[in-house]
């Protein structure tokens, strides 16, 4: 029998009620053609750095984020912290990185890094590799949003088993399908200004409160340490394991569809560097939110299932009409990156699947209706992901997902600075860096952490994705300087290299 906490749900329904407005609103802002792809899919190209800078924390900073870090600290001891030295490396990379990328982007439309690719190397094959990968490591990730929210409603008393356990998160899915079909990019972009406000009053409210509550941090760390003993702090043998995991995860972050999606609806290349100096910002909250595990051990919360240690901390800590806006800010947490990534994936599906290889003629109107209609179904299918799969499989397909995306660094990061590596030899290596990097993941059982047989490796022990994307490296230019050697085409260049640089129009 469910016991709920109205109080909570009452405060949670009123704010989703309230974006759910808001995105069947967001079709009218900064109105534009919703039948064309590069409107729908990205917003016009018109997001400026405040919009820019909420839509990519929303959309890096999920639900699950605030679910799984601090339930990794919780678990698992500092470990779990990799997360926040992850997310300060990888934005100098941005700043360097992908403003060349916009450029390109703009002068010749790309929509996906998949549609850059095809451009670079005139391989629809290439482009399909990427394609594919993106959705792949994509669909796992819209599932655990699922989980997030499920554990919020679970805390608020919606427990049990059946269609009554399940209906809660049928219908803010249902609702979030509806409006991203709408209003496209500018949905989840005007409803992550709320998300991100209600997340910092949240956080700087917990942060305060709680250890007032449990008595200071010394208690809370104590407890950390009698629980975790050792692991509360990374020894030696961690070293390598976390720097790894950290190092891949950097590497991989923005080559996911739903991250990039961020730099290819800014405005200017000057956008995507002023929020590289302004993005640390969610770093510093996710620090804030890690130490969330370590104070729901000093609350004396036990379960053992990891992601229901921080709703029930909320629930035990604060009164009910505080917890019910958390709960609602975590909730809508994983509404707006679900929204974005059932968007990139569809704008992936529809450009190198379905125009690439199914309708070549397709018109500009035909692809947009396509993209619709895929995210619609990618979020069904997470749906289904979450009713039909053990929580485990979405995570460990997530796990994977992380590995698999890294393999599309030479084509995309390296492709932007040379065309040296050939089409086929990147495809041939790809290929490797799955099968590799997948393997690895299940021997370790998805522990993400591989020691290479033999004594190859020594004692250290590194991120799997890392020692995949090293194969994948080694067979890429290996068999690219044999390619070359038979004189084997390396496709047609459509960009020049200036389309790389700054323009005077793109000054703003």
């Amino acid at each position: 029998m469910m016991h709920i906490n109205w109080t909570a749900f009452i405060i949670f329904l009123v704010f989703f009620l309230f974006v759910t407005v808001l995105g069947f609103y967001s079709s009218r802002w900064r109105r534009g053609n919703l039948a064309l792809l590069d409107e729908w899919g990205l917003g016009g190209r018109r997001f400026g750095t405040l919009i820019t800078w909420f839509l990519l924390g929303g959309d890096l900073y999920t639900a699950y984020t605030f679910i799984a870090v601090p339930a990794s600290m919780y678990g698992k001891g500092a470990i779990g912290f990799f997360a926040v030295p992850y997310t300060i490396l990888i934005y100098p990379f941005v700043f360097i990185v992908m403003p060349r990328l916009w450029s390109v982007a703009k002068k010749h439309g790309y929509i996906t890094a998949a549609d850059f690719v095809k451009g670079r190397f005139g391989s629809d094959t290439l482009a399909l590799t990427v394609a594919i990968t993106g959705i792949l490591a994509t669909m796992p990730y819209i599932a655990l949003q699922l989980v997030g929210m499920q554990a919020v409603l679970d805390t608020m008393g919606f427990t049990g088993t059946g269609f009554m356990h399940d209906l809660p998160l049928i219908i803010a899915f249902l609702v979030l399908a509806i409006y991203t079909f709408n209003s496209g990019l500018r949905a989840p972009a005007a409803i992550a200004i709320v998300k991100d406000l209600m997340i910092y009053i949240t956080v700087i409210v917990a942060v305060i409160y709680i250890p007032y509550k449990l008595g200071g941090f010394g208690p809370i760390f104590d407890a950390a340490a009698a629980k975790h003993k050792a692991a509360v702090l990374l020894g030696p043998a961690t070293y390598a394991p976390y720097a790894t995991l950290a190092l891949g995860s950097a590497l991989a972050l923005f080559l996911y569809p739903h991250s990039l999606i961020g730099i290819f609806s800014s405005s200017s290349r000057n956008v995507i560097k002023r929020n590289t100096a302004l993005l640390p910002a969610y770093s510093f909250v996710l620090g804030i939110i890690a130490l969330l595990g370590f104070m729901a051990i000093a609350a004396g919360i036990t379960t053992k299932d990891g992601n229901a240690a921080i709703p029930e901390l909320i629930s035990k800590m604060f009164p009910d009409w505080f917890a019910g806006f958390a709960f609602a800010a975590i909730g809508i947490g994983a509404l707006v990156p679900a929204a974005i990534m059932s968007i990139a994936a569809a704008n992936l599906f529809s450009r190198s699947i379905y125009k690439a290889y199914i309708n070549k003629q397709a018109t500009d109107a035909q692809e947009s209706k396509v993209a619709k209609w895929v995210s619609l179904i990618v979020k069904i299918g997470a749906l289904l992901f979450i009713f039909l799969m053990n929580k485990q499989d979405a995570i460990n397909l997530q796990l994977l997902g992380g590995i698999w995306i890294l393999q599309t660094l030479p084509a995309v990061i390296v492709g932007l600075y040379s065309k040296w590596l050939n089409r086929w030899a990147m495809v041939i290596g790809w290929l490797v860096g799955m099968v590799s990097g997948t393997y690895m993941a299940v021997a370790t059982n998805y522990g993400n952490q591989f020691k290479l047989p033999f004594g190859l490796s020594g004692s250290t022990t590194v991120y799997s994705g890392l020692y995949a994307l090293v194969l994948n490296f080694l067979v890429a230019v290996v068999l690219t300087w044999l390619f070359r050697a038979l004189n084997i085409s390396n496709g047609h260049d459509e960009t020049q290299p200036q389309d790389y640089h700054f323009d005077a129009s793109e000054s703003r």
